[in-house]
């Protein structure tokens, strides 16, 4: 015999919570994965050359390298800071690494593990002086940024005359080096580079630490209200130092990534990649005021710029729209974001 459940037993259960759909909906990854899902069927049906293994290949290669920057900046935006110098850090681990590899003779491996450490400086510099001084982190690494350029391309052209370094593929260690940042991978007919393992393993982790551990919670706290987070006994300083070194590390890997496939880097490249690392975060769902975000989402992002980017050249469109396309997703994501957020508190209340 089936016995009904009693209208104050189903208005408990009501009460007792927002639905699993609800709660999905103000995820703030969830408005990118719509973006992603128009933009892959949109070219699906446009080019044939999209779908091709070629053409995946493509686009997931484009994505990769601006996905792993993107993950580190969501992450660094929802702790409430930015890091201008991202796209100059790619460009200066690489040339320490080829210029030590080359130049010097050394092998490639120590030659990456001298550039990390590099990186990692210029990351905890730039987390300290943010936190000792309270000058906002679009100044500091403003400043960080002019540096390395001036760096790379005032050293560069002192050892080796030019503003570019090649030669890498000669020197020892590159072979088991480039197995790991600079291999390919053939899976079901179609050619992945390592890169995209990196952004999917790199993204796994940052998603993983900033749902489910305490640091997670750190970092949403920090971004949302700093003298909060600092009543409550949050390690605020050292929190953001650790994402400004998260930020120059994933620099570092797509520098080790680029230098080690390409075996030559030039010194000005990665300068003006910052605003896309930004724009793909703030398509994933991160607020530009912090304490809102996600790494996936970040990852999605970037993964909207690879589709969009070649789905443009296989169209054989003019490259120039893709600059509008990027204005009108990064307004959109702004707006989409505010509504995510705001509807997402309710549900919290």
């Amino acid at each position: 015999m089936t016995v009904a459940t009693p209208v104050s037993e189903q208005s408990s259960e009501v009460a007792a919570g927002p639905s699993l759909l609800h709660r999905m909906l103000v995820r703030p990854e969830v408005g990118a994965a719509l973006g992603a899902l128009l933009v892959f069927v949109f070219f699906s049906l446009i080019t044939e050359r999209f779908l091709s293994p070629m053409g995946i290949a493509n686009w997931l290669d484009d994505a990769s390298t601006l996905g792993i920057m993107a993950v580190a900046v969501a992450l660094l935006m929802i702790g409430g800071e930015f890091d201008l110098s991202a796209g100059v850090m790619t460009a200066s681990t690489a040339l320490v690494t080829a210029l030590l590899a080359v130049h010097a003779g050394w092998n490639v491996w120590l030659a990456l593990l001298v550039s990390l450490l590099l990186a990692l400086t210029v990351g905890a510099f730039n987390g300290w002086l943010v936190m000792r001084t309270g000058m906002p982190s679009f100044i500091v690494t403003l400043g960080t940024f002019l540096a390395l350029q001036g760096l790379n391309l005032g050293v560069t052209r002192l050892v080796t005359g030019t503003v570019q370094v090649a030669g890498i593929r000669s020197a020892p260690g590159y072979e088991s080096a480039g197995s790991v940042f600079a291999s390919t991978l053939r899976i079901g007919g179609t050619s992945v580079q390592a890169s995209v393992l990196w952004w999917i393993v790199l993204t796994a982790i940052a998603a993983f630490v900033l749902t489910r551990t305490k640091f997670g919670n750190w970092i949403f706290a920090v971004g949302g209200s700093l003298p909060s987070a600092r009543a409550v006994g949050v390690p605020a300083d050292r929190t953001k130092i650790i994402l400004f070194m998260t930020t120059a590390f994933a620099g570092w890997v797509v520098g080790s990534c680029m230098i080690l496939r390409f075996t030559s880097v030039q010194a000005n490249q990665g300068i003006g990649l910052e605003l896309h690392y930004i724009i793909a975060a703030v398509v994933g769902g991160c607020l530009l005021t912090g304490g809102f975000g996600s790494a996936v989402g970040a990852a999605i992002g970037a993964l909207i710029f690879g589709m969009a980017r070649q789905g443009i050249v296989f169209a054989r469109w003019d490259s120039d729209w893709f600059m509008l396309f990027l204005g009108v997703l990064l307004l959109a994501a702004v707006l989409v974001n505010n509504r995510f957020q705001k509807r997402a508190e309710r549900v919290r209340r």
